[in-house]
């Protein structure tokens, strides 16, 4: 398979491995990540947390705020899939799914992709917190934005800017 990648420079290359970035405080996210790790697998998939230290190090250029906020697939010569691509490339990587990926290439297929893209994001933004119709339905876990936010029952809220890990980065 070739990737059509959001900076096109790896565009026509072979996928041989896929590292997916899921959210490790995201219960849908683990579930998913289980899922992937059980399956027959045509390709290598490689489970990293989003955000995390290795995330950071092995993906120096890649906005780490945004792969908390939406799936983010990268194969092994650079290409960065994001929402529904990155469901579909790894939908492909599974042997017994990669006819469902490739339905799912289709522009129709894409549209379907996308829905479920969006009905999962819907379902973790119903767990985090917020009063809705039928009460809150959060969890109590922890929940992390990619803004740098992050909240956790036993500490309260905390902001922890991305990319100052090192404690290098400027004070405004």
């Amino acid at each position: 398979m070739t990737a059509d990648t959001t900076g096109g420079r790896a565009a026509g290359v072979a996928v041989r491995g896929l590292t997916v970035l899921y959210d490790a405080q995201c219960s849908l996210c683990t579930f998913l990540r289980d899922w992937l790790v059980r399956q027959p697998q045509l390709v290598p998939l490689e489970m990293v947390p989003a955000g995390s230290e290795e995330a950071r190090r092995r993906f120096p250029g890649l906005d780490h705020g945004a792969t908390l906020e939406e799936i983010t697939v990268v194969g092994d010569a650079g290409q960065v899939y994001r929402g529904g691509a990155a469901w579909v490339v790894t939908l492909w990587a599974l042997r017994e799914h990669r006819g469902l990926a490739h339905r799912l290439s289709t522009p129709s297929g894409a549209r379907l992709a996308k829905g479920a893209v969006l009905a999962a994001a819907k379902w973790r933004g119903t767990q985090w917190g917020g009063t809705r119709q039928g009460g809150d339905r959060w969890g109590g876990r922890a929940y992390r934005r990619g803004d740098g936010w992050s909240y956790d029952p036993s500490w309260g809220w905390t902001y922890h800017a991305p990319g100052c890990d090192d404690g290098t980065c400027a004070i405004r």
